[in-house]
């Protein structure tokens, strides 16, 4: 049964059993997901669908995950979504580079989903935080 409240999340991975798992554990944590296999077709999702949440590997064919932040975040739709990296890029100036690029959080793979979603559940993000 689908939850009308979830909040809406779109995955990009180009790896299809890493995508396959994040769409586990999101969903399981109660987020509306659509995915895409590349950056172009994430931002064509995110478009059409206009989530809340936007979670992006960067090293992405079509268009890498940095190049679909920097054009979200061109757009300035409101209200603003919150865009996670969740990527093989580790150094501290590849991080930057996700920051400086609109990335709201950078997390290195294999990254702990629980401390994903405690840092997007920290952001407020869904019905409860546009009540107060």
């Amino acid at each position: 049964m689908a939850n009308l409240n979830a909040v809406r999340m779109l995955i990009a991975d180009d790896d299809p059993n890493i995508l396959a798992a994040y769409v586990l554990f999101f969903a399981d944590h109660g987020y509306d997901i659509r995915t895409a296999g590349d950056g172009a077709g994430a931002l064509a999702q995110y478009r059409a669908w206009r989530p809340a949440i936007v979670v992006l590997d960067i090293q992405m064919p079509a268009m890498d995950g940095r190049a679909v932040a920097r054009e979200i975040r061109r757009q300035q739709s409101k209200p603003f979504p919150l865009l996670v990296a969740v990527t093989a890029l580790s150094s501290p100036s590849e991080q930057a580079e996700s920051i400086r690029s609109g990335f709201d959080y950078h997390f290195v793979k294999p990254a702990d989903l629980l401390v994903v979603v405690a840092a997007i559940a920290a952001t407020r993000i869904g019905p409860s935080a546009t009540d107060a």
